[in-house]
């Protein structure tokens, strides 16, 4: 039995944010629908190149980007713009125990598929909406896309080279990071809801939205500024609050250091040759090496160039300082780390015979994460899953 046997998820969200909470909740054994508009399906399904290929090397009809948010789900297809969908989206939630959803602010009220409209048939019912900007506020109408949240919520502000640097101005991250911190945020909220329905008997709303979340993933940048009235500033990959925590010149490349206590520090002056750094009073501690960055950095940087990142990483992991090499997407996934973490996963796919996927990083001793199905084909399990949860 998984943590989540016997658990039915009525998703009807696309893209990525609601997906991602799906997939979570799938992972943990849930048996997860996913309704999608027939003959398009989820936008993301279009979302190519690179699309998934056969044996052949012919590109299939399923991008990477939809596989990447829909493992271990079921699809089915229902127009619930038609009466007959509506209803038969009504009948498969008397059924469920959650549903997803993010269209935008009301948008399914109007096929009778809003939370008063399903709560009212099913009590126990808990609803999920994912929206942009929440259900409520001057901007609760407008569409809400993971970059222009980015954007508003403040994360590119402090994201990018520092103003004065070449090529300095704000940058987003490089993936979608907003949508799959909400749908995180979603699928604890939604086990937090579970949890209370075991007390209460009953299920209840659940409102989310990107740019809530986006700000409260600023963490300690949010709580520099609320403490000071001070906006944050780009520093490139400088840590605003220690140092030194960056990324600097080798002999063949580059490497980060991630220096987070005066100890740690001391080691690294002594591997680098310069003991004294760790005396001198504007650099012995960590507030005196944040207050005079502007000196130390550019000496650590004529000192790291005369070795390789593989000479630093290895003397440094031997003195205990924190390190690591900045390794593209083919070095994560041939690293011996990764590699013994189990993090590629290959799953059987109806289209190209197997599938590579992204394992669950959730590691449960008694109840673990089962890889059950590949991402649905489109309306794949249309008969199936109305045989299984109609039936009852």
């Amino acid at each position: 039995m998984s943590a989540l046997s016997g658990l039915r998820v009525l998703d009807l969200s696309r893209v990525l944010a609601g997906p991602w909470a799906g997939q979570m909740l799938a992972d943990l054994g849930a048996d997860v629908v996913k309704v999608e508009r027939p003959g398009a399906g989820d936008d993301t399904r279009a979302w190519g190149p690179p699309y998934l290929r056969d044996a052949d090397g012919r590109d299939t009809s399923e991008a990477a980007y939809f596989l990447s948010a829909n493992r271990n789900k079921r699809s089915i297809t229902i127009d619930f713009t038609q009466p007959a969908g509506q209803q038969q989206v009504r009948e498969l939630v008397q059924r469920a125990d959650v549903l997803i959803e993010n269209f935008k602010v009301g948008g399914l009220a109007a096929y009778g598929l809003d939370y008063a409209s399903l709560q009212a048939l099913n009590p126990r019912l808990i609803y999920c909406s994912v929206t942009g900007f929440g259900q409520q506020g001057p901007y609760a109408k407008r569409a809400g896309y993971d970059f222009m949240i980015q954007a508003m919520g403040g994360l590119m502000s402090i994201t990018g080279k520092a103003d004065g640097e070449e090529g300095a101005g704000p940058v987003k991250v490089g993936v979608a990071l907003t949508d799959i911190l909400t749908g995180l945020y979603a699928s604890n909220a939604i086990l937090a809801a579970l949890a209370e329905r075991e007390r209460s008997g009953l299920g209840q709303y659940i409102d989310l939205a990107l740019l809530d979340v986006q700000i409260a993933c600023l963490g300690n940048q949010a709580l520099n500024y609320l403490t000071t009235g001070v906006p944050p500033k780009r520093l490139g990959n400088a840590h605003p609050n220690i140092v030194p925590y960056q990324d600097f010149p080798t002999a063949d490349g580059d490497f980060i250091l991630t220096v987070g206590n005066d100890g740690q520090f001391r080691k690294f002056c002594e591997v680098a040759g310069r003991p004294e750094w760790a005396t001198d009073a504007r650099f012995a501690t960590n507030s005196a090496r944040v207050a005079n960055r502007d000196e130390l950095i550019p000496l650590i940087r004529q000192v790291t160039v005369f070795r390789t990142t593989a000479e630093w990483i290895a003397a440094l992991e031997r003195a205990g300082v924190p390190c690591g090499p900045i390794n593209d997407l083919a070095q994560v996934f041939t690293d011996p780390q990764v590699q013994a973490r189990g993090t590629r996963i290959r799953m059987a796919h109806p289209l190209a015979g197997e599938v590579d996927l992204v394992a669950n990083p959730i590691r449960l001793s008694r109840t673990p994460v089962d890889y059950r199905r590949p991402p649905p084909l489109l309306g794949e399990h249309n008969t199936e899953v109305l045989a299984d949860w109609l039936s009852d």
